[in-house]
């Protein structure tokens, strides 16, 4: 029986420079998990339903059980291991990793690390979003313990968390309609 194919790629995964050679039909979410030891990355259904599998590629949300590692040759993937080193983390947890943990955006943890790269994506897209962004931009990540609405919260807050942040930081704050900062 003959061997399948490979290919050698190169992935930046939260900073770090990986090259891998892989079987062409290997998955990202198994590269990630599998030869890079990443498993915060979660592997629910392999159809690209669930979104327990989301990452970021070059700073996209994406389904990493939908791509080939190969495809993402030359991309940068953050996962959620890699928040903790993103700046606006400080010396602790990321904002939207402190969200979650304050409004309880979690229960079993299972779509959580899913759900903070979506948000991630969000709030990088949108620093203010009102909760039908939030819910629309969660929309393909599915959660089946805390019926959503502290999710939303936890990105609420991350949000708010962010703009303090930047405000402090000689940035601006973003007033609502209601002029309360977000």
């Amino acid at each position: 029986m003959a061997a399948n194919p490979t290919s050698e790629i190169t992935l930046t995964v939260n900073g770090a420079e990986h090259q891998l050679e892989i079987e062409d039909r290997r998955l990202l979410v198994h590269a990630i998990r599998e030869d890079l030891d990443l498993t915060g990355t979660h592997i629910g259904c392999d159809t690209g339903n669930c979104g327990a599998c989301t990452v970021l590629k070059d700073g996209e949300a994406i389904k990493s059980c939908l791509m080939f590692a190969s495809q993402a040759d030359g991309s940068e993937i953050l996962t959620v291991e890699g928040m903790e080193d993103l700046p606006e983390s400080g010396e602790d947890l990321h904002p939207i990793q402190a969200g979650f943990h304050e409004e309880h955006g979690l229960q079993c943890g299972f779509c959580t690390p899913g759900m903070i790269m979506a948000s991630k994506a969000l709030l990088d897209a949108n620093a203010n979003p009102d909760e039908t962004e939030i819910r629309t931009a969660i929309s393909g990540n599915l959660c089946r313990c805390t019926g959503y609405q502290n999710i939303v919260k936890a990105v609420e807050y991350a949000a708010d968390e962010m703009a303090q942040t930047a405000a402090a930081d000689g940035g601006t704050v973003v007033e609502t309609d209601g002029g309360e900062p977000r």
